[in-house]
């Protein structure tokens, strides 16, 4: 029966595993650098090359791409640094990762304000619900993280990245740093 139980645990890791790198809405999947820039600096997919942060001919979505790189790797300061560099810091995508990393900061009132903003903004933002989800796991608020549960598979993410994270941190109390 132990072995059963451990096999059964290897399969859901291994069946959580190819969700895990879907994270968020379209392939905002956490990302392990491929490239490491020094500190300050971000790669830029148009230029081949690290660049400083501010450098104008960075898009947003190279500092997405960087911020969640450098929040899987737990560096969530450096993160909100990027955050602060974005044209908009107040889209819901970035409200969602403004919560996340104020949340791992230890911040978590300030993230759940963040992550009521993202979804204020946008009700189907199956991340933030998440995370949101994710966040009341911690605390110990199984019934509202089920609530975020359900949200997310009403919204149609079943079988997404934030349905099984959340759906795992409610089967093990253990919640995701990405």
């Amino acid at each position: 029966m132990t072995f059963m139980r451990g096999l059964i645990s290897i399969a859901l890791v291994t069946t959580l595993a190819s969700p895990l790198w879907a994270a968020g809405s379209g392939s905002s999947e956490p990302k392990p650098k491929t490239v490491t820039c020094t500190k300050g600096n971000v790669f830029s997919e148009s230029k081949g090359k690290c660049v400083p942060q501010q450098d104008s001919s960075l898009t947003d979505e190279d500092r997405i791409e960087e911020l969640r790189s450098l929040a899987y790797a737990g560096h969530n300061a450096e993160a909100q640094a990027l955050l602060s560099a974005l044209e908009d810091p107040t889209t819901d995508q970035a409200l969602t990762y403004w919560g996340f990393t104020h949340r791992k900061l230890g911040n978590v009132d300030t993230g759940m304000v963040f992550y009521a903003k993202a979804l204020e903004q946008n009700p189907n933002n199956l991340l933030a619900r998440s995370y949101l989800g994710q966040a009341h796991v911690e605390a110990g608020r199984f019934d509202l993280a089920r609530l975020q549960l359900t949200e997310i598979r009403e919204r149609g993410g079943e079988g997404s990245w934030p349905e099984a994270s959340l759906a795992e941190a409610l089967r093990s109390g253990i919640t995701f740093n990405y």
